[in-house]
């Protein structure tokens, strides 16, 4: 099965707005550039995906993910984000990919076995993976394969709309649960998460 992960990136200076009381603008903007740069690197050492394409309306992101040999599209519009997912996936199946995974890129604990553990349970397809976040309210990380099962439900509650929406479509739904993807920084407490968990262990 050919697989393309698709990246939704929001501007690098007005991301992570939540986080203003404990870094400011530049330090938020240098935190998600390089959340960025460490999901296409997780990325592109991962052996099935074909292509990774990035989309944003900050040419400082797409510029970046150019240099990790992604492909671009410049976001327009009012940002949405549903709306930017599905006109990136109307790009990418043209080129006709048998799955596509939509991963944002504010998940900084996140390795290859992660995307592998995902690719590995979207087998014998229709099949829609999902990947909660720590709550399992949110969704930190989505497969369908073939693509266009149905119309992505992020926002509030997502992780239960995309279950029933997979549901619905009548395809094979798996769950992959894992700590380091559950983990997305959204606020000081994930910061604080992330923090203790990049601590190296003392003997």
């Amino acid at each position: 099965m050919t697989l393309w992960a698709i990246v939704p990136v929001k501007p690098l200076h007005r991301g992570k707005s939540r986080l203003s009381d404990v870094l400011s603008e530049d330090e938020r903007a240098a935190l998600n550039q390089c959340m960025l740069e460490n999901t296409l690197d997780v990325l592109s050492r991962v052996p099935k995906l074909e292509r990774v394409l990035v989309i944003s309306r900050d040419p400082r992101a797409l510029t970046v993910a150019r240099d990790h040999k992604a492909h671009t599209i410049l976001e327009h519009g009012a940002p949405e984000l549903n709306a930017a997912l599905e006109r990136a996936t109307a790009f990418a199946r043209k080129y006709a990919p048998g799955g596509i995974l939509i991963l944002p890129a504010d998940i900084p604990l996140i390795t290859v076995e992660d995307v592998s553990a995902m690719i590995d349970k979207a087998k014998k397809p229709p099949v829609v993976v999902i990947s909660p976040d720590r709550h399992r309210v949110g969704t930190n990380a989505l497969l369908l394969s073939p693509p266009g099962l149905f119309r992505y439900e992020f926002g509030p509650d997502s992780f239960n709309r995309h279950c029933q929406a997979a549901q619905q479509a009548g395809a094979r739904l798996q769950i992959c649960d894992s700590p380091s993807l559950a983990l997305d920084l959204d606020t000081p407490e994930d910061l604080e998460l992330v923090n203790q968990a990049m601590e190296p262990v003392s003997n």
